[in-house]
């Protein structure tokens, strides 16, 4: 219902609704908590890691070298390799040992990593790959270390070995400046993928007889030594990654003469392991802007038939990465082409099996050169000279230069259109980790949220502009409000240690991603959030940043004061659920009695008929006045809805009376709403509310977060309008992760019904069919020559 105001309380309206509010909660100001700064909670500033999120005048880290040479054994599906670390110490501090990772014992039957995992079963059973790894007793996997020595005098050091690190101590304590040579020799069993889930390991094609080999965390590896945690050697448990030094790599990888080789960095010796027409066509993809195939489909099938000859030894190097990863296959096809940054190029490759064919074939590759351009566009040119998409047993996993890849098509070559588009953004993902976290190189051990979400969110924007139509939603707000809705008991921050998560998928990547899409289109702004977004990238280009410096980053670069953000959304688990409770419709009452009457007339006219009057017109014939007129007055044929004479000089003499401005607001027929907003979910987040008008047409009002920074339970806010409004609707377009969209409107809306199928018990699944290709392709008819339901 409309009410109506008079001039003199409009005048004074302001007023009123200021003083109100500014009391707060009881009149305590510091009740709210939420808007208050994050202090102390953030790392206090200082010369190695500033106020501003930058990189301080004394920031410092170290620097590790490595020189392996490695063999695999394609029969015992082994590796054996040696290395020479060379640790430089740029710290402050003198060390007297070192730290080394040791990854692969965490495949090991007894490990922490095992021991510390829960399992269960039931009636049901349990699953194929966890029963795999439970019996899985004798894997005789994990690291055998050989040797570990100096590289000066070849003199054996102490070493210990706790579960996945290994301290090694040195002869001398290694002061700043300095840097120390070690010598370590392993051999380890490469981890079977259909048993051992895992960043890495062998796939067996038993149709053929061979093996793919994606290999990773192979190598004893050094640990990082730095400013906030001294040595990161916390154990590695499986789910929080890895935190590792930059260095510069030196690789010669011996494997069987007919297998292909890929890894991190550029092969040295191409004429020595590829064929003539190979290097031929390799030098051809280097200036290709079509993907050129430099081992084919044919050549593959052949080398799967035949039996190696000998061995061959593939020699790559790569400079300032923090990993190194290889693989290697005789099923390897291998294609490549060019992507030029600013005039330098940058060679992107994909090896994959026929088995993954012909989506790899058409898709990898671009995929790749996509990633490249679009990333170095929104942060920073992609520094490497290589960029490589490979097929294998791995899902997905990042390595620099290299990312291992899943999605592969029916037997048939068919596929869904899931696989389809898990292979693209799969691609997209695993390559964008090239920028967060092997070059912005966070500790992942301790902040998944750190690459996974950033990278997340990066990939959001890539898989947009590679098709706009497909449905890769993983920052929409609305991806994450599921999770959001599930019990608080179930959830932790994000700021949470990578190992003690919960909901994995949600909370490191999710989650994260989608407050960065929230910050982009609705708190700051594109143009702020790119800016400082892009400022974080280059300022922490081949460092390691903190949270702290992201959260700083963003701020400092943008002006935008966050913390309440990073509060709510990183240090919390409350939702965003706000309800629109009331809207209460006020109009000036001009006293104009041509308007007030005819409105009186209608009100009288559309006054809602009661049940006893309906009645009482059958069951009253006749009533007394009705009978004799000599009841009847002046009332009964007087129409108060009437405009008088006496009514339009009232009128005429209260517009004299007014001065200019009122007489404006008068004579404007301005609608005045209120409309009243609870937080039910706790955390703040702008208002942003359509009106729908009497005329079909509608407008949407935007109110910043920090409206509720008086009173964050309760909010009302007076929107103004010339045109009547007839429907309201809160978070109308779904950009803040609102978990209750029922109570968004006003009036209220009926509740969507929840749909049911009716199906028969043997009939047909839900949602159709998974694989529209292969339908498609049995229903067509046969090609000239073709039996129906054959190859040709």
């Amino acid at each position: 219902m409309r009410k109506l105001l008079s001039i003199a309380l409009l005048c004074t309206l302001h007023l009123t609704l200021y003083t109100s509010k500014a009391q707060g909660p009881q009149g305590n100001f510091h009740a709210n908590s939420r808007f208050e700064q994050m202090g102390t909670q953030l790392p206090t500033p200082n010369t190695t890691r500033t106020a501003s999120g930058a990189p301080g005048k004394d920031y410092w880290q170290n620097r590790v070298d490595y020189d392996i040479k490695a063999e695999l054994d394609d029969q015992k599906q082994r590796v054996t390799a040696s290395e020479v670390i060379t640790f430089f110490n740029q710290s402050p501090d003198e060390l007297r040992y070192l730290w080394v990772q040791l990854d692969q014992n965490n495949f090991q039957h007894k490990g922490i990593a095992s021991q510390s995992r829960e399992s269960s079963v039931n009636e049901k059973g349990m699953n194929s790959f966890s029963m795999a790894r439970l019996i899985d007793v004798d894997n005789k996997y994990g690291y055998n270390i050989t040797a570990v020595k100096d590289a000066k005098t070849g003199q054996a050091l102490r070493y210990t070995i706790n579960e996945t690190m290994m301290r090694v101590d040195i002869p001398a304590t290694l002061k700043t400046g300095q840097n120390y040579a070690l010598i370590i020799d392993w051999n380890f069993n490469i981890t079977d993928s259909k048993k051992a889930f895992g960043r890495s390991g062998f796939e067996y094609f038993q149709k053929d007889g061979n093996y793919i080999y994606e290999m990773a965390q192979w190598f004893p590896r050094m640990c990082v030594y730095d400013d906030v945690n001294g040595w990161q050697n916390k154990q590695f448990l499986g789910q929080g990654e890895f935190a590792l030094p930059f260095g510069n790599y030196k690789v010669a990888i011996t494997a069987p003469n007919d297998h292909v080789v890929g890894a991190t960095g550029e092969l040295q010796n191409a004429t020595q392991v590829l064929a003539a027409a190979q290097i031929k066509r390799l030098a051809e993809a280097r200036t290709a802007t079509k993907p050129v195939l430099i081992v084919s489909q044919s050549e593959a099938e052949q080398a799967e038939k035949l039996q190696p000859s000998g061995k061959k030894t593939w020699i790559f190097k790569a400079e300032n990465v923090r990993d190194f990863a290889f693989c290697s296959s005789r099923k390897f096809i291998w294609d490549g082409m060019n992507v030029n940054l600013n005039g330098r190029n940058v060679l992107c490759m994909s090896f994959y099996p026929k088995e993954a064919n012909p989506l790899w074939g058409q898709y990898s590759t671009e995929l790749v050169a996509h990633t490249i351009r679009t990333y170095s566009r929104l942060t920073f040119d992609y520094p490497y000279p290589v960029a490589q998409s490979v097929h294998g047993p791995v899902g997905g996993m990042e390595y620099p230069m290299m990312s291992f890849n899943g999605a592969r098509p029916e037997a048939d070559g068919t596929y869904s259109k899931g696989t389809k588009d898990f292979l693209i953004q799969v691609v997209i993902h695993e390559v964008g980790h090239n920028w967060f976290p092997m070059i912005v190189n966070s500790d992942e051990r301790q902040w998944s949220w750190m690459d996974e979400g950033l990278n997340s969110f990066m990939e959001y924007l890539t898989v947009k502009e590679w098709d706009k139509d497909m449905g890769g939603d993983v920052a929409e707000p609305q991806s994450i409000t599921e999770y959001m809705r599930t019990d608080a008991t179930k959830q932790v921050p994000i700021m949470s240690s990578s190992d003690n998560i919960m909901a994995f998928g949600p909370n490191a990547y999710t989650k994260p991603a989608t407050g960065l899409n929230i910050l982009r289109e609705t708190i700051m702004g594109r143009e702020l959030f790119d800016y400082a977004f892009k400022e974080y990238a280059n300022r922490w280009k081949f460092k390691h940043p903190t949270p702290a410096d992201f959260f700083r980053t963003m701020e400092d670069a943008s002006g935008v004061d966050l913390d309440w953000f990073w509060k709510g959304w990183f240090y919390g688990t409350e939702p965003a659920n706000q309800d629109l409770t009331e809207v209460e419709w006020f109009a000036i009452d001009a006293q104009n009695p041509e308007i007030s009457k005819a409105e009186g007339r209608k009100q009288a006219e559309d006054k809602r008929e009661t049940m006893a009057r309906k009645r009482d017109r059958e069951y009253i014939k006749e009533s007394v006045v009705e009978k004799n007129p000599d009841m009847k007055d002046f009332y009964n044929t007087y129409d108060p809805y009437k405009v008088t004479e006496a009514d339009k000089k009232k009128y005429d003499s209260y517009l004299a009376s007014l001065g200019e401005d009122e007489r404006k607001l008068v004579e404007s027929g301005m609608n005045f709403y209120t409309i009243k907003v609870k937080n039910k979910g706790g955390l703040p987040m702008p208002v942003i509310i359509k009106m729908q008008y009497e005329d079909g047409t509608d407008s949407v009002a935007r109110f910043p977060a920090e409206i509720w920074r008086l009173n964050d339970q309760d909010i009302s806010k007076v929107i103004l309008s010339k045109k009547k409004v007839v429907q309201w609707t809160l978070d109308p377009f779904r950009e803040i992760a609102d978990i209750d969209e029922e109570n968004n409107t006003f009036p209220r809306q009926p509740a969507k019904p929840t749909k049911f199928q009716m199906f028969k018990s043997q009939g047909f699944g839900r949602g159709g069919s998974s694989n529209p290709m292969r339908e498609a392709q049995q229903a067509a008819p046969p090609k000239a020559g073709q039996q129906s339901g054959g190859k040709n």
